[in-house]
């Protein structure tokens, strides 16, 4: 029990001391040494003093000076003149607001007459505006006039009002220039403030020039401001405030309470020297004092260490508070002075002082368990994977890997925060419901409802997702608006079109795989079975001589087959895998062509087949390589040599589109090419699917990977029995 009243004494040494520096700190230069006399607030109304001893005593406003200083231009005459538009559209406008009231006026000739001399009279008025510039002038000065009257006026009335409000100051003045002396009170007599002028201490200047304002504004005044040029004057003499005269003064409570804080500081700040000798001396806090509280201190240390700094840190705020609103209790105490409210100035102190003391309590313990639970590096790092902050960083994280549904999510819960925070409002005070309600129905309840849809959107975007997760590759996710949602179910959607064209490529790539093998094993099986049978016919010693010539004749053709199958074999596969080195130079596709089409011209007759080649005008030039581009070029036109219905015409085109060299096969095939042309670029693909043709199957396939390549593109088009092949590359 003696440890817990010790500790507690030392905490509120320890608060008092706290107390006591930060006044220090924010008031000290303000009151150690100071007398009210140095404070603002006196500084401010002797400033005011001033200005006003100088504007109403000194040199007063001088109305017929200003007045002769009138002055009017040709611009404000322009401007006065043309206010209300040009002459017709003044004139018309009179004419119309009296046309109405003489009509109505008939019954009346007295009447009438008079409204038609009124209004002839504004016409007159009007009209000698537009002729006579002196007029217009003079109008314009009477308005100026009537302002400096009204000015002075109110200077007047100012007048009054501060000789009885700065009735307790004294003064002798004397002008510099003139010799006038001003004078008002004993300034010689016993007095609390003194402020000299002169020479030495620097004169009280006075400039009587002044901009005159009007309380009111007339529109056909182009300048409403009216500058008064005055002159400078210099004073010498001083300012008193007699002693006898302090009961008159209004700061009388100002003073008092001035230096009833300035004696409360004084006092605090004696009680906080012993405060620090007590901590010193009998009241010692000690460590093992502060750690013993084991209810309190078990209570602590069972929040994550980041929430334990943050009641520190809170507590220490919260008590920062209470002390700077007690330094205001005890430093701005006039209402409490003036008033006589002792009682509740004692009770607020003893209020403030109690919450002060608890929250410095909880900061000092706080802060000394926090330090005793982190005195080594491994309680660092424990403590630190419990902390709220690191736990909650691990699902707070991926909040923001979309940006967009981070920000709404921060929106929805700020909303949330804010109407709850509403309707605490509304609950103090009925009358913020005119402004809670607007805000309640259009921005909180819209904010939910969008949430909600979107909460109901985001389930059946998962549920779809989960089918799809089950191989179930059900309709298109609806794809609503442009949200972050939205793009995720079109994304999903895409997704999932890619899932359907990847198991229908997949289905594709094994039928070709199947059918390239059984293709591969035929075009290689078929010159091979007829190389094992003439090569067993020629072992027979008994064929003639003609004989013999025959079967070796036809193992040669069926060899080089066989070796031309093999060679586009492996060429293919090494294109397809990358593996070729290009050789480019700038070749002239128009003289390739005619070379390919010169070798093969004798062929396509034998075929009964019509040869139609037309090329360009200029050569075309392409840096390609020039043997591959051959093999490109011989590939196609010989294939159209092998596939086309005898007795039809090939066209052979070459010409430049744009910047790209194009090149084109046309043909009417003698086969039923089928729906899926672009399956004849496939390896060992072809049109005759019985295979009865000679080739090997390959030559649109090397040349697409000859074509791709060299960055090109070659397309196959079908339009009945007409085929078509295209070969675009860039030119040069």
């Amino acid at each position: 029990m003696k440890n817990k009243w010790k500790t507690l004494l030392s905490l509120f040494l320890m608060t008092w001391v706290i107390f006591s520096f930060f006044l220090l700190i924010n008031f000290g230069t303000q009151y150690i040494g100071k007398s009210y006399f140095d404070s603002g607030n006196f500084n401010a109304n002797l400033g005011r003093f001033k200005d006003g001893i100088g504007r109403y005593v000194l040199e007063p406003f001088d109305l017929e000076e200003a007045k002769k200083q009138i002055t009017v231009t040709q611009e404000e005459i322009e401007y006065h003149r043309n206010y209300y538009g040009s002459l017709t559209d003044q004139v018309a406008n009179i004419k119309a607001q009296y046309q109405e009231r003489i009509e109505q006026a008939a019954d009346d000739p007295e009447l009438q007459k008079m409204l038609t001399e009124e209004r002839d009279r504004k016409i007159d008025d009007i009209k000698k505006n537009f002729s006579d510039d002196e007029y217009v002038e003079e109008k314009v000065r009477k308005q100026k006039e009537e302002i400096i009257d009204k000015y002075a006026a109110s200077q007047k009335e100012e007048e009054k009002v501060f000789l009885d409000e700065f009735n307790y100051f004294a003064y002798e003045l004397r002008n510099v220039e003139t010799g006038e002396t001003f004078q008002s009170g004993d300034v010689n007599a016993d007095a609390v403030f003194t402020e000299s002028f002169g020479r030495k201490n620097g004169y009280l200047v006075v400039n009587s020039s002044r901009t005159i304002q009007p309380d009111y504004y007339d529109d056909t005044l182009m300048n409403h401001e009216i500058p008064v040029t005055g002159k400078v004057f210099r004073f010498e003499g001083k300012i008193t405030i007699p002693k006898s005269m302090m009961n008159n003064a209004y700061f009388k409570e100002d003073y008092q309470a001035f230096m009833l804080s300035k004696m409360s500081l004084y006092g605090i700040w004696a009680t906080a020297l012993l405060a620090i000798a007590a901590l010193l001396t009998f009241a010692k806090p000690s460590l093992d004092n502060l750690l013993s509280h084991k209810r309190g201190k078990g209570l602590f240390l069972q929040l994550p260490v980041d929430v334990r700094i943050a009641v520190v840190l809170i507590s220490a705020s919260l008590a920062y508070k209470f002390i700077l609103d007690m330094g205001n209790l005890i430093v701005y105490n006039t209402y409490y002075f003036q008033n006589e409210y002792w009682i509740r100035y004692i009770f607020d102190l003893a209020y403030h002082f109690a919450f002060l003391f608890i929250f410095a309590a909880v900061s000092i313990l706080g802060a000394v368990w926090i330090w005793e639970s982190l005195d080594n590096e491994e309680k660092v790092i424990s403590e630190w994977k419990n902390a709220f902050l690191y736990r909650l960083s691990d699902g707070i994280q991926d909040l923001f890997l979309s940006r967009s549904i981070g920000v709404q999510a921060l929106f929805i819960l700020c909303v949330a925060f804010f109407a709850g925070f509403g309707f605490a409002v509304v609950f103090m005070d009925l009358q913020a419901i005119v402004v809670y309600v607007p805000l309640f129905l259009f921005i909180a309840l819209p904010a939910v409802i969008v949430f909600l849809r979107n909460a109901g959107y985001l389930n059946r975007i998962m549920k779809q997702t989960e089918e799809m997760a089950e191989g179930r590759l059900t309709a298109e996710v609806e794809v609503k608006g442009k949200s972050p949602l939205a793009k995720h179910a079109q994304n999903l959607n895409e997704l999932q079109e890619g899932v359907r064209k990847s198991l229908t490529e997949q289905a594709k790539s094994e039928r070709l795989k199947t059918e390239l093998i059984t293709n591969v094993s035929h075009d290689l099986r078929t010159p091979l079975t007829s190389i094992i049978t003439y090569t067993d016919l020629l072992k027979n010693p008994e064929i003639t001589e003609e004989e013999r010539n025959r079967y070796i004749e036809i193992l040669d053709n069926k060899s080089q087959r066989l070796k031309t199958l093999i060679e586009d074999l492996f060429e293919v596969s090494k294109m397809s895998s990358g593996n070729v080195e290009l050789k480019k130079e700038r070749i002239n596709l128009t003289q390739l062509l005619q070379q390919a089409v010169g070798e093969h011209k004798e062929d396509f007759e034998k075929a009964n087949l019509e040869l139609r080649v037309v090329l360009p005008d200029e050569p075309i030039y392409a840096d390609v390589d020039g043997q591959k581009w051959w093999r490109v070029i011989d590939n196609l036109i010989v294939n159209a040599l092998k596939y086309s219905l005898s007795g039809t015409r090939v066209y052979v085109t070459l010409k430049k589109v744009g910047s790209m060299a194009e090149f084109s096969v046309k043909n009417i095939a003698n086969y039923e090419l089928g729906d899926n042309v672009e399956e004849l670029k496939e390896r060992f693909k072809r049109a005759d699917e019985s295979r009865h043709t000679e080739g090997s199957g390959l030559g649109l396939a090397i040349a697409q990977s000859i074509v791709e390549l060299h960055h090109g593109k070659l397309e196959i088009g079908v339009d009945g029995d007409l085929f078509k092949v295209v070969v675009t590359v860039s030119a040069v």
